[in-house]
């Protein structure tokens, strides 16, 4: 499986607010099985984006690189089958 260049992100801690280092990136809700469908989603010019799904805030910080977030550890990474 490819992986991915667009940031995904995931909100297992059920944050009301994620800060991140992206205006375009994906949305996964939380972990499996308690995802929902992976949405694209886009600031523009804004600098916060809801999810429609999950209802989490993402909040744009330039000084968060594009992986970093801002409570820690919501980075979503795909998981590889042995």
């Amino acid at each position: 499986m490819a992986g991915h260049s667009i940031p995904h992100f995931q909100n297992d801690g059920g944050h009301r607010t994620i800060e991140i280092g992206v205006k375009e990136f994906m949305c996964v809700g939380a972990s499996v099985p308690y995802d929902h469908p992976h949405v694209f989603l886009d600031m523009g010019d804004d600098n916060e984006k809801v999810c429609p799904y999950c209802s989490t805030l993402f909040r744009f910080n330039p000084a968060l690189k594009a992986t970093q977030t801002d409570p820690v550890g919501c980075t979503f990474t795909n998981q590889v089958a042995a």
